[in-house]
């Protein structure tokens, strides 16, 4: 007759119990690690693609240059990562992780500190660190001199009997709970700047002055608390703009960027401080920082209409489109008649000819300048209430000129040069090239904390990899006139040189004048 046992079905834990199983998960370390890496990894989308906090027009660009994944990649906030919900989502669990990390263990840590550190074990000669030996003299100032000893050493002790207990290292779990204090101060600081901070972005042509204002900016992106009363009062003018490349080197170094830097004039009530823009070295005004972020040219043209009337004149900001800035623009004229006009242009700062016959740029600075420009007459469409780009021209109301022979007009212009329109449109003149540099200015007033909070952690990194968590004890007793002694050592974590100490131990010990005497 054969007999089965039935196997129990494990209990079901319910859904308080479902959360609470939950909540530890999170509240661990390990879920707070992996958090951490998740975060980073989510950072990554906003270093490979444009961000609209930062380029608006290079969103938009990258958008209509890619129709197939650039709308997916939009759906899914991939050009707004740090202001997205899924990152978001994340920077609070890893808050909540921390917080629940950091609290239980804070807790046991002041507990630990405060009790006096355990008793020796009874067979030593199982630790990691053991040393015995036989010296003269008796127990009691062996044990005397262990533990003066060990407090020279940064031991607290106890005596327990015939033997000392020891222990030290308190400042690693310390450094370690303060690393993950100021982890989540860095955390919650970057949320706050976030919050009450600023940023915006700004085109500036060399001469041109920048005010500090809503309307003078290009794009801004405010925090949720921010209020415009708050903006420094100052002007910034772009006085010259200098880039330089190398133009001797072989391979691949030919003519790449060796320096950029702008000499800009601020201006705060009456007073003006020249200063120098580099990048990756912001100039601060106040509380904002002014970051050089981009640069390029700006063609000054001037468009005369048919009746010779001057319809546009001023630079246009052309994006460069390669490493040796070909450039392209855009250049639109409501008021021109009889007829509105549209350029679109391609500057080329060392005009030369290819392998094909084809008008490229070899290098990036202004050796032989050529503006190519197709010109369109027509309705412009700015009447229509859709708003349009700045650097794009919308042809669909719009009739490209023909050159005599039938062909598309193409305008080819140096500095200095005009050229005249057919049918009695007018006339366009290349008056001069300028410099244009972009800016992003931030305004972050929780800049003092994050410094505090940034040194703060690297400390408790410090503390933390580098202070040993150890325990020793020194067990003694007479016997037939001399003292049999042990030494034994502990660590509570990775230590290599636990061995060391115990032996160390035991010889100054061994040694000990004071004893002896």
């Amino acid at each position: 007759m054969s007999t089965t046992t039935a196997k129990k079905a494990p209990a079901d834990i319910g859904f308080i119990g479902m959360l609470r199983w939950a909540w530890r998960q999170l509240t661990t370390m390990r879920s707070a690690l992996i958090l951490l890496l998740i975060l980073a990894l989510a950072a990554i989308p906003g270093s490979l693609l444009p961000q609209r906090i930062q380029d608006p027009a290079k969103v938009t660009q990258f958008i209509e240059d890619n129709p197939g994944i650039g709308p997916v990649l939009d759906a899914v906030q991939l050009f707004d990562v740090y202001a997205s919900v899924w990152f978001a989502a994340i920077y609070i669990l890893l808050m909540i992780s921390l917080v629940g990390c950091i609290v239980p263990r804070s807790r046991q840590h002041w507990k630990a500190m405060r009790q006096a550190p355990p008793r020796a074990p009874r067979r030593m000669t199982r630790l990691p660190g053991y040393q015995a030996f036989t010296a003269s003299g008796t127990a009691e100032d062996l044990l005397t001199a262990a533990e003066a000893r060990l407090r020279k050493l940064g031991y607290r002790t106890t005596r327990h009997g015939n033997a000392v207990a020891a222990e030290r290292g308190y400042l690693r779990e310390t450094g370690n709970l303060l690393f993950h204090l100021s982890l989540l101060g860095v955390t919650v600081t970057m949320a706050v700047s976030a919050l009450v901070g600023y940023s915006g972005q700004r085109i500036l042509v060399e001469g041109d002055t920048f005010t500090n204002s809503l309307v003078a900016y290009d794009s801004f992106e405010p925090g949720s608390y921010f209020s415009a009363d708050r903006l420094d009062d100052y002007r910034l003018r772009l006085d010259s703009f200098d880039a330089s490349f190398d133009g001797t080197a072989a391979g691949n170094q030919f003519g790449q960027p060796r320096s950029f830097e702008a000499e800009v004039t601020t201006i705060q009530g009456d007073a003006e401080t020249a200063r120098t823009l580099r990048v990756n070295e912001p100039i601060r005004i106040d509380g904002s920082r002014v970051y050089l972020t981009g640069n390029g040219y700006a063609p000054d043209i001037t468009v005369r209409d048919g009746e010779g009337n001057v319809t546009y004149s001023g630079p246009v900001v052309f994006l460069p489109q390669d490493g040796v800035y070909t450039s392209r623009g855009v250049v639109k004229v409501p008021d021109a008649a009889p007829d509105q006009l549209g350029f679109i242009g391609i500057l080329l700062p060392t005009a030369a000819q290819n392998s094909e016959g084809e008008l490229v740029s070899q290098f990036a600075e202004l050796r032989n300048p050529y503006l190519v420009m197709n010109v369109f007459a027509g309705d412009l469409g700015l009447d229509s209430g859709i708003a349009q780009s700045v650097y794009e021209l919308d042809t669909d109301g719009l009739d490209q000129l023909a050159a005599a022979d039938g062909q598309p007009l193409q305008l080819y212009l140096k500095p200095g040069e005009t050229a005249e329109l057919p049918d009695g449109l007018g006339s366009v003149e290349l008056t001069d090239i300028k410099r244009y540099v972009a800016l992003d200015i931030r305004h972050d007033p929780t800049q003092g904390v994050m410094l505090v909070c940034t040194v703060l952690l690297l400390i408790g990194l410090g503390l933390s990899l580098f202070i040993p968590r150890r325990r020793m004890w020194v067990r003694a007793t007479d016997e037939d006139g001399e003292v049999s002694a042990e030494v034994g050592a502990l660590a509570r974590s990775e230590d290599p040189r636990v061995a060391q100490a115990a032996e160390s131990l035991a010889v100054e010990l061994n040694n000990s004048p004071s004893r002896k005497a």
